[in-house]
């Protein structure tokens, strides 16, 4: 039996707007088969979903493109792939990588944006629509994706806290503390770098069973940057999508500058070396394989929801495959741009250290 979609029916997903707002006007209904046999949903049929006024869309398509992008490309490639590529076989790790990219980076990746745009709703509405059953999935990466913020919070707090301290000169970080005269000698065995990063901005007990009081000055930063996401995101594409053009551009330029900068440093091209020299006996270890296809759903943040919400704002007819080979391939050279200026930094790190014990 089909029926009309009414508004008390549609309301499957967070965002809760009939689909069949306009439901007066002639051939512009969603109609559905509501039931089979077991409870699924048959089949869905609709005229005009991308005229629908009470979902919002994104204003361009450079929009769009900048948001997926500042989404999939973070600290999974910056910092994480670069880690996985030397431990598992330097170069050699980028042919599995490039393999579980296409197989399975590629197709999970177009099949969460394209259920969105197609339905037009974010996770929870989605799979709620596909089978009811299917409802906890949505509920799921919600909380995953919660618990995920949670901590990448605590990153923007500890950026937050360096950007305070990085107007300060000599920087805090540059030279070890003086006591009494002489320099604090765990700075001395250590760095100044982590004794400021131990000892002054986390001011970590000397065991995990040794529980301490909250920092003040890290307390401040976390507030802060929650209020900042709160800014971001209160209004939706409304207003996240305008910091968009920030903050998916920024960290390339940050990129550029240290990549212009590390490569004119003693020691880059011998950390360079090291990062892609392949070990190609490493492919024979399945735990390779394992981490690279763990690193592809960290790459493109697959199963937290948010490509979903993110294709939910296209209209149907955006040609979304384009969109996923383009944000792919700008997601895999970030890594390994991202690789080179990591690597770079670190040679220059191992050469000063090996001249510092030979002085010594």
């Amino acid at each position: 039996m089909t029926t009309t979609k009414t508004p008390e029916l549609a309301k499957s997903g967070h965002e809760l707007a009939p689909l069949n707002s306009k439901a007066g006007r002639e051939g512009k209904g969603v109609t559905i088969v509501l039931q089979g046999p077991r409870g699924s949903i048959i089949s869905r049929g609709s005229a005009t979903v991308e005229e629908d006024p009470d979902r919002a869309a994104w204003s361009g398509k450079m929009q769009f493109f900048l948001s997926i992008i500042g989404y999939s490309v973070g600290l999974g490639n910056i910092w994480r792939f670069p880690y996985l590529c030397q431990q598992n076989g330097g170069g050699a790790f980028l042919i599995p990588f490039a393999i579980m990219l296409v197989l399975e980076g590629i197709p999970l990746f177009l099949i969460e944006l394209g259920i969105g745009q197609k339905m037009r709703l974010g996770s929870l509405g989605v799979w709620n629509t596909i089978h009811p059953w299917l409802g906890g999935l949505g509920i799921s990466s919600c909380l995953v994706t919660f618990f995920v913020a949670l901590y990448y919070n605590v990153i923007i707090t500890w950026c937050l806290y360096y950007f305070f301290n990085s107007f300060q000169f000599p920087l805090p970080w540059q030279e070890c503390p003086i006591d009494n005269g002489t320099i604090v000698k765990e700075c001395d065995l250590s760095s100044a770098t982590a004794y400021f990063w131990y000892r002054t901005t986390l001011d970590s007990s000397s065991s995990i069973e040794a529980g301490g009081y909250p920092r003040w000055w890290i307390v401040l930063c976390l507030l802060l940057s929650w209020i900042l996401v709160f800014f971001i995101v209160m209004k939706g594409i409304q207003s996240s999508g305008k910091v968009v053009y920030f903050t998916s551009m920024f960290p390339y330029m940050v990129l550029t500058i240290f990549f212009v900068r590390g490569i004119t440093l003693e020691g880059a091209s011998a950390g360079i070396a090291h990062m892609y020299t392949p070990k190609v006996e490493k492919l024979l270890d399945p735990k390779v394989w394992l981490d690279a296809a763990t690193q592809v759903f960290y790459s493109f943040g697959l199963a937290f929801g948010s490509l979903i919400a993110f294709g939910s704002y296209n209209t149907p007819k955006n040609n979304c495959v384009r969109d996923v080979i383009l944000v792919s391939v700008c997601n895999a050279i970030t890594a390994i741009y991202a690789s080179v200026v990591i690597f770079a930094i670190l040679g220059f790190k191992a050469v000063s250290n090996v001249n510092k014990c030979i002085l010594e």
